[in-house]
């Protein structure tokens, strides 16, 4: 007999409307509303097979399933996000029954209760920044008879070399400002890593990936902002996403949890 494990999306206070009826998360079970005192914990049903810590390790290297976990997840914290300010947990967080959940929140009830009276109304927007790739070299304009000398073709090298230097430098002087000026329109803001390419498939090299924490009356305005900028970025393409919940605010999205003796763990891929 399968036997299953209580997996976790995010923690909020009761919600003012009822979810989407066909709402479903995690291998299309529909997500539950598990109550402990003044707190709701979002949760499902996932089989053991696939979520306890070994078969969870495993999962994380296989990305076709990583990919399809991850967007079953963030369209449970989508939808929450219509009706209730959510605390995403980190992906993967789950317990042995709901006896573990309802531990998991007394342990944090204040810490819980302190980050949704910070985030009460707030929504998370995304801003990054890339370089545009250059267009494809054409062939050396010299004529077939003059061909390229070893040290004409060395200069040439250096030119290019020194004009990408600049351009990068031009790219991460904007970056930098815009992100300024992002902040100043923000609540908080936080700065990620760049994203690598090979991983996430998009052009140009990244120079600015940036959250920022912004109320909801004020995020027409915010994003106002961030069009206005597409006209100053000659050379560079500037991505816009959210709303979104307060990932990178919540301090819970990004922790580990762990169910005191059932030794079940959570797993990350964000």
């Amino acid at each position: 007999m399968t036997t299953g494990l209580r997996y976790v999306y995010a923690v909020c206070r009761p919600l003012g409307a009822p979810l989407q009826a066909q709402l479903t998360g995690i291998g299309g079970a529909p997500p539950a509303l598990l109550r402990h005192h003044g707190l709701i914990a979002v949760v499902s049903t996932v089989p053991e097979a696939d979520f306890a810590e070994d078969a969870l390790k495993a999962h994380l290297e296989d990305l076709d399933w990583l990919a399809a976990t991850a967007r079953a997840h963030q369209g449970v914290i989508d939808a929450l996000t219509t009706v209730t300010t959510p605390l995403p947990l980190r992906l993967a967080t789950v317990f042995r029954d709901d006896s573990g959940v309802r531990s998991m929140i007394e342990a944090r009830e204040a810490d819980f209760l302190r980050a949704l009276d910070r985030l009460e109304g707030r929504v998370e927007w995304g801003v990054k920044v890339f370089t545009e790739p250059p267009p494809a070299e054409t062939e050396s304009s010299a004529p077939a008879d003059r061909p390229m000398s070893g040290r004409d073709y060395l200069r040439r090298r250096r030119a290019d070399t020194r004009a990408h230097e600049e351009d990068l430098q031009a790219a991460e002087a904007f970056a930098q400002s815009l992100h300024e000026r992002l902040c100043a329109r923000a609540e908080d803001c936080r700065l990620h890593p760049p994203q690598n390419a090979a991983l996430s498939g998009a052009r140009g090299r990244n120079v600015l990936n940036a959250a920022y924490l912004v109320p909801r009356d004020r995020s027409e305005g915010f994003v106002e902002l961030v069009d206005r900028t597409k006209d100053e970025t000659a050379g560079l393409r500037v991505e816009l996403t959210g709303p979104w919940a307060a990932y990178s605010f919540s301090g819970f999205s990004e922790e580990g949890t762990r169910e005191d003796g059932g030794g079940v763990t959570a797993g990350e891929a964000r």
